[in-house]
This record gives structure tokens, sequence and C-alpha cells, in this order.
């Protein structure tokens, strides 16, 4: 319900997906990606996922937002901890 100095509904992290097997990818990384936040000393993702009911785009200066503004706007650092699907050792 926050980015940076934004607050409300509007600004929830989110995850729609649109058939089964993407659900079940993004719930394995959610999980294991909380396993290291938790480890890390972070509390728990609130990030929400649902089926995907509507689509809608952006307005056209939303859209690919940080290839326009490469250091965004509100200088959150993250939290240091990567996650370790997809990635290869």
């Amino acid at each position: 319900m926050r980015q940076g100095n934004d607050m409300g509904s509007q600004y929830r992290s989110a995850v729609y997906t649109t058939d089964p097997a993407q659900e079940a990818a993004v719930q394995a990384s959610l999980a294991v990606y909380q396993e290291r936040l938790g480890a890390a000393g972070h509390g728990s993702i609130t990030t929400e996922v649902k089926p995907l009911d509507a689509f809608y785009y952006a307005e056209p200066y939303h859209q690919q937002y940080l290839a326009k503004n490469p250091n965004g706007y509100c200088g959150i650092g993250g939290t240091g901890v990567t996650c370790p699907i997809g990635l290869s050792a």
C-alpha cells in the first residue's frame, strides 16, 4: 500500500496470474524469497496474488517508467536480498 512517499491501494504490490502454472510459480518464488527475507531480518511479503480478472494499460507516461527514469524517483534502495529462482550458480 505504499511506494516511496505515495500511499494508498493503487500503490500495492500485486501479481495477477492467468493460469494455475503461473500461480504455482509465483507461490514458489514467494516462499523462497520470504525465507531469504526472514533470514535477513525483514518482515512478511504483502504482495497480493490473484487470478487476472481484467487488464488495463496504464497511461503512456506511466509505461516503461524505469526505462524513462533509470533512477526512479524515490530512492528506495531495496532490501539487498536476492531471490535465487532463475539464477544459475
